[in-house]
């Protein structure tokens, strides 16, 4: 920052103290602290799709539409209204008068530029929300359209996901991407930063220019603080330091339930934990070894062993949280003679099954599950720990076996789910299982297409099946989002999408 000079640095002097001598010095109340093992690293909404970045993009960047914390139901936000075009491939969205954090306007343009930056930037880290899109174009500063190249029924919800923050065109432009969103970014959300240290925390304040007249509710500073150690971020919250704990082990609920000021909830997620099997290479590049390793596990006995019966045993390849997932299919039947069975009709007894597992206490727990599991029907696993980096680069070259994981779905709409784990011919690998079924690709695209809600349940349900009982992936369990709150603070919760309700947030004086 420049120097001022003379009698205008005397002026701006005065003017600094007469402004500081009305603020108070700032106390507990005045905060709401948010500690996770998840950590922030990196502000620009386009570039990752971590956990940590995922919670903080929602409170900065506000996008065309958002979902009702309450009833799920996307709602106007930046967008006002729009309209659909008789043959579903024209969307029309009419902005409302609103403004980024430095009070500058939020036009079309600054649409334009931050969805084709998803579309097409080679540093984009997730795009396939907009695969669909044809173009995107401003008719005028206050209308955008999008035209898709064919119906695409989950579009709208797409138009949701966290990478769909509107950014300023004028500030990234000037500055550069990297020096844009390198500590204090323009935002359009409830939130604006106030300091950013990476590998401890993120402080933002209330964004004065926010769209939603009188939110956020609260006019107090959040910190996103990051600590590693469970056991840390539980002390820190009965210790009244912190007012959330994020990510709750299983083994820690029974303590917080006994502690007066803290209350735990069970948030819905999309989550499933499920095991990866590598569909490219022997033994599991036979489906009747995929079936016998699937067989041997006792996914409700481990179920219960990891989550302590706080999750539910999955049934299907989809998360129990999504639409259309099936409640009704009969899932993997724990069987130990037909697992043996199986294994001697693929002819891979005997052969070694190398179990990535990272260090964390689920991973290695799962892995330990498995390989007993496994060891009981003729298989040889070998647990192989790696840190997560290794992880996603074995897994993505297809140099494993088998690797026990978990992952989420952005919004209710199965669409991105299938897209994501079970469709070969999708940019993904099936996460990395290497698992093509045509039959499943077809029914992948009629799902999209298809706009009648009991059809597409229909398509959904024939994707899970086929892909269940070829075992694409083992599923596990479903759990829910395990979150401990402070009772001094109302109106806060973590959503299915990762997203916090901050702006709702108020404390209790």
């Amino acid at each position: 920052m420049a120097h001022l000079k003379g009698a205008r640095a005397f002026a701006a002097g005065m003017m600094l103290a007469l402004s500081s001598a009305a603020v108070l010095p700032a106390s507990a109340s005045d905060f709401i602290r948010i500690v996770s093992p998840y950590p922030t690293t990196t502000l620009d909404p386009m570039r990752s799709a971590a956990a940590g970045n995922i919670e903080t993009y929602g409170q900065l960047y506000a996008r065309l539409l958002q979902r009702n914390p309450a009833s799920g139901a996307l709602e106007p936000a930046l967008a006002e209204s729009w309209h659909i075009s008789g043959d579903n491939l024209t969307y029309t969205f009419h902005l409302r008068d609103t403004q980024f954090s430095d009070g500058s306007p939020i036009t079309a343009d600054d649409v334009v530029f931050s969805l084709e930056r998803i579309r097409t930037d080679k540093q984009a880290a997730y795009s396939a929300p907009l695969s669909a899109v044809e173009s995107v174009a401003a008719a005028d500063p206050k209308t955008v359209v999008i035209k898709l190249k064919s119906a695409f029924a989950p579009f709208l919800g797409n138009l949701e996901i966290w990478n769909m923050g509107i950014v300023s065109k004028a500030s990234v432009e000037k500055e550069g991407a990297e020096k844009a969103f390198s500590a204090i970014p323009v935002t359009s959300g409830p939130y604006a930063v106030k300091e950013w240290k990476p590998n401890e925390k993120l402080v933002l304040v209330p964004n004065p220019h926010y769209w939603r007249q009188g939110y956020p509710k609260s006019d107090a500073t959040v910190e996103l603080i990051e600590i590693a150690s469970p056991d840390t971020r539980i002390a820190m919250l009965k210790a009244g330091e912190v007012d959330v704990a994020r990510a709750v082990q299983w083994t820690q609920i029974e303590d917080l339930r006994a502690a007066e000021d803290v209350e735990v909830r069970f948030e819905p997620s999309t989550i499933i934990n499920m095991t990866l099997l590598n569909n490219r290479r022997e033994p599991f590049s036979n489906v009747k070894a995929r079936q016998a390793a699937a067989s041997a596990i006792d996914n409700k006995a481990m179920t219960k062993a990891i989550t302590l019966g706080y999750a539910k045993p999955a049934n299907t390849t989809l998360p129990g949280g999504v639409d259309f997932h099936d409640k009704d299919h009969p899932g993997i039947p724990y069987d130990v003679a037909k697992a043996k069975q199986l294994l001697s009709e693929s002819g891979m007894q005997g052969r070694e099954v190398k179990i990535l597992a990272t260090t964390g206490t689920v991973e290695q727990q799962t892995a330990l599950l498995l390989q007993a599991q496994w060891q009981a029907i003729g298989l040889k696993p070998v647990i192989v720990n790696v840190d997560s980096g290794a992880w996603w680069d074995a897994t993505g070259k297809g140099e494993y076996d088998a690797a026990a994981t978990w992952w989420y779905n952005e919004v209710p709409d199965p669409d991105l789910a299938v897209r994501w784990a079970l469709c070969g011919s999708c940019g993904s690998n099936s996460f990395n299982t290497f698992y093509e079924n045509k039959k499943v690709d077809e029914l992948v695209e009629m799902g999209t297409k298809e706009t009648d809600p009991g059809k597409r349940a229909e398509i959904y349900k024939e994707i899970q099946k086929i892909s269940t009982e070829e075992v694409s992936q083992i599923p596990l369990y479903y759990p829910p989002n395990a979150v401990a709150y402070s009772k001094r603070l109302e109106g806060i919760k973590l959503l299915p999408t990762l997203q916090w309700t901050l702006e709702d947030a108020t404390i209790v004086k």
